[in-house]
């Protein structure tokens, strides 16, 4: 292990990959109407490494401690409820958007400091933010420990706002990561597996809570439950604080191709300000931005809101309503593995897009009917596959941005997906949250499958302008040595 992270140090302190042949090679690559110079003061011969799948898998588990908590007390919003009650609110509905904070929280802190996030990431690098995340969301888990007592409802949004400062540093790292280790013909498996881990958390936090704390009328008894939910979780994030602390890498030695490292080389050379401009100039990308949102930002209403939905059409079903979001969840894990191999394979980013956000639409529809009917197993059914293709199309998104804003930093074109994710997540928490107070759940999510269909259309217009697909190509004639190397055993035989 200290092997390891010795032969990082020095790549480090360096600030650059590390090449391994002394030959000057410049180069143009036509985007559109714009020349991007690719320069470089040696010749590039890219290289994976083995270790690339231990990085993408150490970010994915911390990921998942961080989505656990996102989601955790929600699913047991009436628990919550009932045992914080002198610390809320007075009416029924005020107390409801109170607890349904705790999930926006998330959202809400992550709008605004998504840009200061995302610099960071650009001008640092992985191991830096890395550790800030992992600290945070280390720190939030161990002040809910504190929480625990019918007063400290306070202590306990504290808690979670600082878990959800820690969110903003993981979610633009996906991309990034898969840029810095992974070879053109892998990087959308790669930010796949990055979405991958919170997905699982998400599932995870769905999961195990309605077990843990049960429903019972003893408050001093689901105090003792919620002191255990919270010291296990704080001891998991704690040893991947650790272990991020002591393995996790900035990147490797050498980039895996030429059109990843002009990437990340130019994210730290260039204006972050500049960037954005003309990341907001890039209508695209702007399209893409309001689509993004409104497929993710639904995905993040339903899930704050799932408890309320399961137990009005099937009351006293409190770990169902766990198991059914778990369901959603993970069907969407095997829609964001299958999306990423696809891509990977045929490169049709845009109708692949498309496709999954009108099943997306359909799968709203169905899940909003079929509840009506209160047959369990079929919520069941439903909610999978809503998930398979609502959660399934996070890492499509990813790619798509990263496609038609080349060469600029997925950092930070992934960091305004998120934003807009957040965004449209508040606006339908407290929207469906509104009309299910005034209308009923069923008119709620008809206003939801209304917005996918909107979006669906808003996603078919969106011209697909392959940039990065194109970089790729005229590397390949540029260099007949472009394609990465794969390491020899012996040189990976300490990791």
């Amino acid at each position: 292990m200290s092997d390891l992270r010795n032969e990082y140090d020095n790549e480090e302190e360096e600030g650059k990959p590390l090449h391994v042949e002394n030959k000057e090679e410049n180069g143009k690559v036509r985007l559109d109407d714009t020349d991007v110079e690719i320069k470089s003061p040696v010749r590039i011969v890219p290289r994976l490494y083995k270790r690339r799948w231990f990085m993408v898998l150490l970010f994915a588990t911390f990921s998942l401690s961080n989505a656990y908590q996102w989601i955790h007390l929600n699913i047991i919003g009436n628990i919550i409820m009932r045992y914080y009650n002198e610390s809320l609110p007075g009416s029924p509905y005020q107390k409801q958007v109170t607890i349904d904070w705790l999930s926006m929280i998330y959202m809400l802190a992550y709008i605004p400091l998504i840009f200061p996030a995302t610099w960071l990431l650009d001008r640092k690098g992985l191991r830096v933010v890395g550790i800030c995340a992992t600290f945070l969301n280390t720190l939030g888990a161990w002040i809910k420990c504190a929480s625990v007592a019918h007063d400290r409802f306070p202590v306990l949004m504290t808690g979670q706002t600082i878990c959800a400062i820690a969110q903003i540093f993981i979610l633009g790292i996906p991309a990034r990561l898969a840029a810095v280790w992974f070879g053109p013909d892998e990087v959308s498996t790669a930010t796949a597996i990055g979405v991958f881990g919170n997905q699982v958390g998400c599932a995870v936090g769905f999961f195990i809570p309605p077990y843990i704390v049960p429903d019972h009328p003893d408050r001093d008894i689901v105090g003792h439950h919620l002191s255990l939910m919270f010291y296990g979780t704080a001891g998991v994030t704690s040893l991947l604080f650790v272990l991020v602390l002591l393995v996790y890498t900035k990147g490797p030695p050498v980039p895996p191709s030429k059109a990843q490292a002009a990437i990340v080389e130019s994210a730290m050379d260039e204006d972050y300000f500049s960037s954005l401009k003309r990341l907001f100039w890039n209508k695209g990308f702007i399209l893409l931005m309001v689509t993004y949102g409104i497929n993710t930002g639904s995905y993040y209403g339903i899930g704050t809101l799932l408890n309320p939905i399961i137990l009005h059409y099937f009351p006293g079903h409190q770990t169902d309503a766990g198991m059914i979001g778990m369901t959603l969840i993970l069907a969407g894990v095997g829609g964001s593995i299958i999306a990423g191999i696809w891509l990977d394979r045929t490169k049709l980013f845009k109708a692949t897009t498309v496709g999954i956000y009108f099943m997306s639409f359909v799968g709203m529809v169905v899940f909003t009917f079929t509840l009506g009917i209160q047959k369990i197993s079929l919520a069941y059914i439903c909610a999978g596959a809503l998930g398979f293709f609502m959660t399934g199309y996070l890492p499509v998104g990813f790619e798509f941005a990263a496609e038609l804003t080349y060469p600029e930093s997925e950092g930070t074109s992934s960091g305004l997906l998120n934003a807009a994710a957040q965004t449209f997540g508040i606006t339908f928490t407290l929207g469906m949250g509104f009309i299910i107070s005034r209308a009923g759940i069923q008119a709620a999510n008809l206003v939801v499958s209304g917005a996918l269909l909107l979006g669906t259309a808003g996603t078919a217009i969106i011209k697909a302008d392959l940039r990065r697909q194109r970089a790729g190509k005229a590397e390949d004639v540029d260099s007949k040595d472009s394609k990465p190397l794969k390491e020899n055993e012996k040189n990976e035989s300490h990791i």
